[in-house]
């Protein structure tokens, strides 16, 4: 489901447990609503609620750090390239062929991932087609160093495409998301039980049906934020390709 579909969702659920609550007050005996019954329906609430808040910070944490691992990783992605290149350059005229393989394959790679609205990862699954990168690989194993500094540059060179292949592989690994839809649903429950509560120990008025769909829209907020730093390359707040488009502007450009 979209991010924008379980935040719609989460924000049906509070207003649909509220408005239960409200219609309840209105129905239970009265002795259901003293000051004893309130008291304890308050420590289980303010339960809920801590367990909620701590889950829902939890969840935030994990998502952006997904964010910011899977946009690191585009980066690196860009900068190993635009290395790779210069140190086929200092290399000099034996790399020449590599160096062109290396456009051809860059070029290739980054127009199957890079879209108008940002980077498809899930297209470097090796499932969906061959490592267009391949080639390079095999291009860097026929270099014949002739000298120590070619030796080094070789070896570097070995240890760029090593990483670049490494760091494609972990970006599309990534697509999972890190939120299982059984955890969702549980937090989804808690706050279910905290729009009840509310609802139950609330006298229905124009102020208190505003503040309920404040506080359910909130949430429903949260949880649509949460799941789009999740998926990075999906919805919204999608990783731009911008990196990806400065490297091959500089491998254009030598």
């Amino acid at each position: 489901m979209s991010a924008l579909g379980i935040a719609l969702l989460a924000f049906a659920l509070g207003v649909a447990a509220a408005s239960l609550g409200l219609w309840l007050r209105s129905i239970l005996p009265a002795h259901h609503l003293e000051p004893d019954s309130r008291d304890a329906m308050q420590l289980v609430l303010a339960l809920v609620a801590s367990m909620a808040a701590l889950v829902l910070g939890l969840l935030v944490s994990t998502a952006q750090t997904v964010y910011r691992s899977q946009g690191e990783n585009l980066l690196s992605l860009a900068a190993d390239v635009v290395s790779l290149d210069r140190v086929l350059l200092r290399y000099g005229s034996p790399a020449e062929e590599v160096r062109l393989v290396l456009r051809r394959d860059v070029r290739a790679e980054f127009a199957t991932v890079m879209t108008e609205e940002g980077v498809m990862a899930r297209r470097m699954l090796p499932e969906a087609r061959l490592n267009l990168l391949e080639p390079l690989n095999e291009a860097l194993q026929r270099l014949r160093p002739g000298t120590e500094a070619q030796r080094h540059d070789l070896d570097l060179a070995l240890d760029l495409a090593e990483g670049i292949t490494r760091t494609r592989m972990l970006m599309a690994a990534q697509q999972e998301s890190t939120l299982p839809i059984p955890f969702l649903g549980v937090l989804m429950f808690w706050l279910a039980v905290l729009f009840l509560g509310f609802g139950l120990m609330t006298r229905p008025n124009a102020t208190v049906v505003v503040a309920m769909l404040l506080g359910a829209l909130a949430v429903a907020s949260a949880l649509f934020l949460i799941i789009e730093l999740d998926r990075p390359f999906d919805g919204l707040m999608h990783l731009s390709s911008a990196s990806l488009q400065t490297a091959l502007r500089a491998l254009e450009a030598r």
